[in-house]
């Protein structure tokens, strides 16, 4: 019997097959020679389930979108805040200012409040004008706008220079507007020529000159006429804002009235009552407050009052004050818990008793009295004048290399090598074999350096002045290291230098973090893993976002905080400010975010701040929502090392470490430096940058380098003087490795005479003209400020 043959296609081959789809091609008897199809009902089944997936993707970044706009832009939200920024000088903002609020207004007049409630264009916003010249009120209102609309004037624009729009403040705030965060920008042009082509061709020209200062999507529009703002009015309702990220995980309330309750004049605080709208996330009464510029606080208690700008009312409740507190309406007020609040905890109290020895048990002093008794029985080589107490202390290892160089008056110098002894023993090798190969002419030239080094004793300590300064003089032109000090000659240099130590390689070497703490980091908190905190901190903040909580104040609500124990001379000085515009803002802080602790920051110094910043100088650190006084240490941003060498100056062209002591701030935050000057005059723009890390444990190193002379050169040797000035401190320093300004290293082998003189053995051959070099470290700390807050300045 013979079957019939039917041609039969392969199906396509993909590149991903399974094995059962491999063996589709071969034919069975069984089913009649023809190739069997496969089941697609799998195949239906895996697409219906990626188009179901799909869609539902979709469906949640569609509620997410409709989400966020309801929550931007709708009936419960909170009002827009638009902030005019003049560009120049030459630009009149109080004319476009009230142009704005009378399109928005539904009557048109009367305009009391920068905040109005428009039913035309179903929106409410809230107009604020900066103060061109006032850099402290820009970067505030900067720091709560939803839309930065920057005004450019078009006055005078004939010449092709891009100055005609942006004066010298307006460059310098758009820096710093840039390392805060831009919200939504948009540009509006005034004062263009009523002809329309030579409007359209001015409008293209400051489009042109100036879109390099702002991002990819900012838009200009003129702002001339009432139909202009009209149509920019309209595009500003539908368009969809941004903000920075840091601001979204933080709830804020701007204030628009400020007021203060005192309860006890004598204590000197009172309490603190702030009206605004809630943003950006919901407030619990249980955790603290910072008020810009004064400090963190607690709650007392949180109103709910009703809105004072609803867009479901009338038109003449449109442009309603609000220092009329009869008429606020109380719709619920917030409680803290006792139990569930967070505890303001600002530093830490230092047990003075923590550092204490126990009394020891009686196996320890047993085991010691042992010890003790071998101790006596072996012979040790100790500095002199050390008592049996100090020599308990000196580790054995130490004893017997100072027994092997057979002095028994040298003092001992802390080195910390990171490395084997190899390198050392080395050197003994080469001067074994180096002294092996000397003739008698060379010991007769080390025998006549001696003598010479014994003629300059006879020097007096002005003589050695005068000779120090002609050397210093004849080699300022290869001056290239900073880091260089002069040894005093009055101070033993062991003295003078005492917490300074050597190290053999600063990448490699190790240093204990925890090793001679100073006073302030009793003070301080510390995290076991950053990250790890941060991330579970915004996880708590994200949950209490999501529940429906009753101790919570939902988003866009109008608020009364009642802020307690606020300074006196502080709140009296925010009740001015708010009829000034100056935004006030109070915003919730994060779990630890007021316990101090180490901050380090990346900053760069601003090229318009001519002026020299010195390490530990006060500055006032703008850093998110906060500002606070802070002393920072600047040292260099080292990635292959775990150790950072300080800076005495902030250097201008790169980014350098800035190390503080303040409140903890979980990045990313931006950071402003600004320099208050000691006179009346306005703050100036120090350095901008960025939050890094917070981290105690990080390691900065102060380095000096000692150098001494050359007097005389014997191949390999040299004795040098003018380091030191008394034998004493070159056996003090004798374990530190010196180096030469021509690239020899190498070590010191002894004194010579009784002015410090010393011999040194190198590498290699050195010069008559090199310089000699020692490298001494030491740790490095922030001060702590003497007041922590500017208290408004």
């Amino acid at each position: 019997m013979v079957h019939s043959q039917v041609q039969v296609n392969k199906a396509h081959k993909t590149k991903f097959s399974s094995k059962s789809s491999r063996k589709l091609h071969k034919t069975s008897h069984q089913d009649g020679g023809r190739i069997r199809k496969s089941d697609s009902s799998s195949v239906k089944g895996a697409k219906a389930a990626r188009v179901q997936r799909g869609k539902m993707l979709r469906e949640q970044k569609r509620a997410a979108v409709l989400k966020e706009k309801r929550a931007s832009g709708g009936l419960n939200s909170a009002p827009r805040v638009i902030v005019l920024f003049p560009l120049s000088a030459s630009v009149e903002l109080n004319s476009l200012g009230q142009d704005v609020l009378k399109l928005l207004a539904s009557d048109g007049s009367g305009i009391a409040s920068s905040t109005v409630a428009s039913s035309e264009y179903k929106l409410r916003a809230t107009v604020l004008k900066a103060p061109h010249g006032d850099i402290l009120t820009c970067m505030e209102m900067a720091k709560v706008a939803d839309l930065m609309a920057f005004v450019a004037s078009a006055s005078s624009p004939w010449e092709e220079n891009k100055s005609n729009f942006i004066d010298s403040f307006g460059s310098q705030c758009l820096s710093v507007l840039r390392t805060i965060g831009l919200p939504s920008t948009t540009v509006l042009i005034r004062d263009l020529p009523s002809d329309l082509k030579k409007k359209n061709e001015m409008k293209k020209m400051c489009a042109s000159q100036i879109a390099s200062e702002f991002p990819e999507d900012c838009k200009f529009y003129p702002a001339d006429t009432r139909d202009e703002l009209h149509k920019f009015m309209w595009l500003f309702k539908a368009q969809r804002l941004t903000v920075p990220h840091w601001r979204s995980q933080r709830p804020y309330v701007v204030a628009q009235k400020v007021g203060m309750v005192v309860d006890d004049e004598s204590s000197g605080n009172c309490t603190l009552l702030l009206s605004g709208y809630l943003r950006a996330r919901k407030l619990s009464v249980n955790q603290l407050v910072h008020v810009s510029g004064v400090g963190d606080f607690q709650f007392s208690k949180i109103e709910i009052l009703k809105d004072p700008f609803p867009l479901n009312e009338r038109k003449n409740q449109n442009t309603m004050e609000l220092d009329v507190s009869h008429d606020e309406e109380v719709l619920k007020s917030l409680i803290p818990d006792p139990i569930k609040q967070e505890p303001l905890i600002v530093e830490n109290t230092p047990d003075p008793l923590a550092g204490e020895q126990t009394w020891p048990t009686e196996e320890e002093m047993a085991e010691a009295d042992k010890n003790q008794k071998q101790g006596k029985l072996k012979k040790r080589n100790l500095p002199r004048g050390t008592s049996e107490y100090q020599a308990a202390w000196i580790v054995d290892d130490t004893d017997e290399e100072n027994s092997n160089d057979g002095e028994s008056d040298d003092d001992g110098m802390v080195l910390d090598r990171g490395e084997d002894s190899n390198h050392e023993r080395r050197y003994d090798q080469d001067f074994e074999d180096d002294g092996k190969s000397l003739n008698v002419r060379d010991f007769d030239s080390a025998t006549q350096n001696d003598s010479e080094m014994m003629d300059d004793e006879d020097l007096t300590e002005e003589q050695i002045k005068e000779e120090i300064k002609k050397i210093k003089e004849a080699h300022a032109e290869d001056e290239e290291f900073p880091d260089e000090v002069e040894t005093p000659i009055d101070v033993p240099a062991r003295r003078r230098f005492a917490k300074y130590r050597g190290l053999k390689s600063f990448r490699t070497s190790t240093w204990d973090p925890n090793e001679s703490l100073p006073q302030d980091y009793a003070r301080i908190f510390a995290f076991d893993n950053v990250a790890r905190t941060q991330k579970l901190v915004l996880k708590q903040a994200l949950k209490m976002e999501e529940e429906d909580r009753d101790d919570c104040v939902p988003t866009g609500s109008y608020v009364r905080m009642h802020i307690k124990e606020v300074p006196l001379g502080a709140a009296s000085k925010l009740s001015p400010l708010v009829n000034t515009t100056k935004p006030i803002i109070g915003f919730g802080l994060l779990q630890h975010e007021s316990k101090m602790s180490v901050l380090h920051f990346s900053v760069k110094k601003y090229d318009g701040y001519e002026a020299p910043i010195k390490t530990k100088e006060e500055l006032v650190f703008h850093v998110g929502f906060r500002q606070f006084i802070a002393r920072p240490v600047f040292s260099t941003d080292n990635f292959s090392s775990d150790k950072h060498k300080m800076e005495r100056f902030l250097h201008p062209g790169g980014f350098s470490l800035a190390s503080i002591y303040g409140p903890i701030s979980f990045p990313p935050l931006p950071l402003v430096v600004l320099k208050i000057s000691e006179g009346s005059g306005a703050p100036a723009v120090a350095a901008l940058g960025s939050l890094k890390s917070v981290e105690p444990n990080k390691i900065i190193l102060k380095k000096i380098i000692l150098t001494g002379y050359p007097q005389r050169v014997s191949k390999m040797k040299a004795s040098v003087r003018y380091m030191f000035h008394n034998p004493e401190d070159v056996k003090w320093f004798k374990p530190v490795e010196v180096w030469s300004k021509c690239g020899r290293r190498g070590r010191v082998k002894e004194p010579v005479g009784t002015h410090g003189a010393m011999k040194c053995i190198f590498n290699g051959v050195v010069q008559q003209h090199d310089i000699v070099c020692m490298n001494l470290y030491k740790r490095a700390y922030p001060k702590w400020p003497e007041r922590l807050y500017p208290q408004l300045l």
